[in-house]
């Protein structure tokens, strides 16, 4: 599709809703909006602008619609399948001045706030309150709620939690026409129509543009405990998981790491919490939380108990909180670590978690069959691997050419086992061409058709998810 090229005018027309220094064209800044955490992409836009309020979206919108330009929403640029790249050039809206919390409904656990405000902040500000917004993405730090929105992020603590659509009542939106709306009601029930709030949750900022949230809080736990358990092998360290459950325990959290993540992340952090003898090839790392200090030892006596059918290392006891911080910041790197080792494509498979021990299994057989090396960890609780497979001294030809294959083969696989080629980082625009590995191109045509129905001009980040016959 030919889209318009930003003009004088359009610029002019910018500044008459913007603060100028809203309105960024220099080289600086247009290349920090040209990528995101995804691979080395670089797409730069002609213009980034700042909007400050919903009104400001929406004149921007109207005006992008109308012009045929091309705009994509972008919140921290921590996301991992390019989401946020501006492929066609055109508009960055950059949310990171729409950064309010509005509202802390502490009758109702609620609470009410701008796409553009921090989750990690978010999450200290309900806090005050006793209360928890429980979704704990590892970039919690820097991501911005918007995105978690528009990824339908997940986390360490989802196993037990739920991921961002189980916590979100409401949204405000901007439609690519301009046109501001809500999608439900501020209620725990909504059976009223469809369901419009969760289509917009995961979507990928290419329907509309989320400018405010509802979401629900509960109360805070005030004890959680913590513990490192290394495995011989990475099979049994995947088959314990399924076990856990089975015996009646859900804990916070439940981290897979082989050894391969937990060496690079402790050589990145350039500290050595953690010493594993040469047996040892994985690890988990649960947490328990709660009220009751003396029932998570319970649970993590029966935990052991469940544990001592595998053959496992010296299991360590987070016994206080810098322990407990040391342990968890290894895990909480490895994405940062992995990155900084090599040019790497990330993979986000996720399959119910009784089957990752074939999971793993394919993994390291495909790596062996196509000559690639994997750092794998992940949300092993709910099933979700991350694959990180580094370039190193991968020639070009098998990176571009070669390793798609396996990829492919990969999600075919995965899709077999019952699981699907995402969990939390979206499809965005490095996974969009392996779409047809979990859907039918039914399924496809009914996604397509939705998009052109909120957005028929393909203004809105296009070019993401999927190809639109607008696209050829």
């Amino acid at each position: 599709m030919k889209y318009s090229e930003i003009t004088k005018k359009d610029l002019e027309f910018f500044h008459s809703i913007l603060d100028s220094k809203h309105i960024l064209t220099d080289e600086e800044s247009l290349l920090e909006c040209a990528s995101d955490k995804t691979e080395d992409l670089v797409f730069k836009p002609a213009v980034v602008l700042q909007p400050n309020s919903t009104e400001d979206v929406s004149a921007i919108l109207k005006h992008c619609n109308q012009r045929n330009l091309p705009i994509v929403p972008r919140g921290a640029g921590t996301g991992l399948s390019g989401g946020a790249l501006p492929i066609h050039g055109g508009v960055v809206l950059d949310m990171q001045k729409m950064n309010r919390i509005l509202n802390i409904d502490v009758k109702n656990f609620q609470v009410t706030t701008e796409s553009g405000v921090i989750t990690e902040e978010l999450m200290i500000a309900v806090r005050k309150h006793g209360l928890l917004y429980p979704v704990d993405p590892a970039s919690k730090g820097s991501c911005f709620i918007g995105g978690n929105i528009a990824e339908n992020s997940g986390g360490a603590r989802a196993v037990k939690y739920g991921v961002v659509q189980d916590q979100v009542l409401n949204l405000e939106i901007v439609l690519p026409n301009g046109e501001v709306m809500w999608t439900g009601a501020n209620t725990l029930k909504n059976a009223t129509g469809y369901n419009l709030t969760q289509l917009i949750v995961g979507s990928e900022g290419t329907l509309a543009v989320v400018t405010k949230i509802v979401l629900k809080l509960i109360k805070a736990p005030t004890e959680d405990l913590s513990v490192f358990v290394p495995f011989q092998s990475a099979k049994d360290a995947c088959e314990a998981v399924h076990k856990i459950f089975m015996a009646g325990y859900t804990p916070s959290a439940l981290e897979f790491m082989e050894r391969d993540a937990i060496d690079i992340a402790q050589e990145y952090i350039g500290e050595k919490f953690i010493k594993l003898k040469e047996d040892i090839n994985a690890a988990l790392l649960i947490e328990v939380d709660g009220t009751d200090q003396e029932q998570l030892m319970q649970e993590i006596e029966g935990i052991f108990d469940v544990l001592q059918e595998f053959e496992t290392g010296e299991i360590l006891f987070a016994d206080n909180s810098a322990h407990k911080e040391s342990l968890w910041k290894v895990r909480s790197v490895m994405g940062e670590a992995a990155k900084s080792a090599s040019i790497y494509k990330e993979e986000d498979t996720v399959v119910p978690r009784a089957e990752l021990p074939k999971l793993i299994e394919k993994v390291k057989a495909l790596g062996k069959e196509y000559g690639f090396h994997s750092v794998v960890y992940g949300h092993a609780g709910d099933g979700n691997l991350h694959i990180n497979i580094l370039k190193k001294d991968m020639s070009d030809d098998h990176w571009n050419n070669v390793l798609p294959k396996a990829i492919r083969e990969l999600f075919v696989y995965t899709r077999s086992l019952g699981g699907t080629i995402s969990g939390e980082h979206g499809i965005g625009y490095v996974q969009k061409p392996y779409m047809n590995t979990v859907f039918s191109n039914t399924s496809l045509g009914l996604q397509r058709q939705i998009k052109k129905v909120f957005d028929p001009n393909n203004i809105l980040n296009p070019g993401k998810i999927f190809e639109y016959e607008t696209d050829q």
